[in-house]
């Protein structure tokens, strides 16, 4: 009996090569497509903002870093929700009301409007990057999760690159109205296809919302000596990421290049760099230590920022790649530790890992702006080599860090629901 019962729970779980496991891969790829390319489709334009409404770098950018920074808080407690509200109902009206927003933002006709709705877009993403990977440690087999995430990461990593990529080059040909238009319908239909595609919860338990217990769970995890610089080094990743794409269209666009807009979209295309490097330095960091090799990616990014302070667009372009490879695997190595580190709090430090990450990209990105606006490139690329410096000055510290002994490396959702 005890055998039969155990088969039969078994069986409710989503198993690889079932009919249910399809639909939730298509639904789960579909989601990760839409949400990121929603995120950053107006990571391109910003010249073009700066153009049709007269605002100078840095404000443009906060199109991007508004939205991030809102994303940041909103995802601390965006777990906590769906705890209430169920999985499935959240990220739905997560993804369908995100893609309505970016709707919305073709058509506003002053600058002001255009960033209270890419502050909402913050808010109403929040419900779907966390909530996806609990929703996959609940219902999928053991033996199953790993291809699960994976293809969520797959549309993930499509999608940011997919997002930047369309409108970018249709602004060339069509304005940027219209590209951001085909983003949000294509977020609109990707909602419409999760929502049909995506079993329903089998294993959701409802918890009542209680906001101190919430909070009181995030306390622990600082008194570990690794987790807290962790934190410091996801901020400073996608801060000197997200910065120099952000001001590498003004620079591009200009003298000496003169670089179309499609030109410059095209260049987003790097980020497959990313893909080939995240698995390349992880499995490399759980090789040699995470320690051993988390410096590298830093030292990596460094070079490539003082590539981009040359003037041939070939140095450039290498510079990019450089930068380009060394982010995605520091932040495949430093996720990962995060979740080697956090133990049974893996949940609340993927949460906190997450706003770290988030508000490098909202603090830093924008203001990366004061510093174009007063010294051009090269005062961009010096603020981008401090954030490097400090990060690779933080992996150095790490490297004496004791290990932990005995300690399996859980699944990392903080890396597999936040891809730039």
């Amino acid at each position: 009996m005890a055998t039969s019962s155990a088969n039969d729970d078994s069986a409710t779980y989503i198993h690889h090569g079932t009919p249910a496991f399809r639909r939730t891969n298509l639904a789960l790829f579909a989601a990760g497509f839409a949400t990121f390319g929603l995120l950053y489709c107006v990571q391109p334009l910003m010249p073009e903002f700066s153009h049709d409404y007269g605002v100078s770098a840095a404000v443009s950018a906060l199109s991007l870093s508004l939205t991030t920074g809102v994303l940041a808080f909103a995802m601390l407690f965006a777990g906590a929700l769906s705890d209430a509200w169920g999985r499935k109902s959240v990220m739905v009206a997560s993804l369908l009301s995100s893609a309505l927003l970016v709707l919305v933002t073709a058509m506003m006709p002053n600058w002001p409007a255009l960033l209270v709705v890419r502050t909402l877009l913050g808010l109403t993403l929040s419900g779907l990057p966390a909530v996806a990977m609990t929703y996959l440690g609940e219902e999928m087999d053991v033996e199953s999760i790993g291809l699960g995430m994976g293809l969520y990461i797959s549309g993930s990593a499509v999608g940011g690159m997919g997002g930047r990529l369309i409108t970018g080059v249709l602004t060339d040909f069509f304005g940027w109205r219209f590209g951001v238009g085909v983003v949000g319908v294509i977020g609109v239909l990707a909602g419409l296809i999760f929502w049909r595609a995506l079993p329903p919860s089998r294993h959701f338990v409802v918890q009542p919302l209680r906001w101190r217990v919430v909070l009181g769970r995030f306390t622990g995890m600082f008194r570990d000596r690794g987790l807290p610089w962790l934190f410091v080094e996801g901020f400073l990743l996608l801060g000197a990421f997200v910065t120099v794409y952000n001001y590498l269209g003004y620079r591009l666009l200009a003298p000496p290049y003169n670089l179309s807009q499609a030109v410059v979209g095209l260049i987003f295309g790097i980020y497959l760099v990313g893909t080939f490097s995240s698995a390349w330095m992880g499995h490399l960091a759980g090789q040699l230590g995470r320690r051993k090799v988390l410096w590298t990616a830093f030292a990596l990014m460094l070079v490539g920022v003082v590539l981009t302070m040359m003037q041939p667009l070939w140095l450039i372009m290498l510079g990019i790649v450089a930068v380009t490879f060394g982010f995605f695997g520091g932040h495949s190595i430093v996720s990962s530790w995060v979740g080697r580190r956090a133990g049974a709090a893996k949940a609340q430090a993927s949460s906190v890992y997450l706003f770290c990450y988030y508000m490098g990209s909202s603090i830093a990105g924008a203001s990366g702006g004061l510093f174009y606006a007063s010294h051009g490139w090269n005062g961009v690329a010096l603020f981008v080599g401090a954030l490097v410096l400090a990060g690779l000055l933080i992996a150095l510290r790490l490297f004496r860090l004791a290990p932990l002994v005995n300690v399996a490396t859980p699944p990392t959702p903080m890396s597999k629901g936040a891809m730039p």
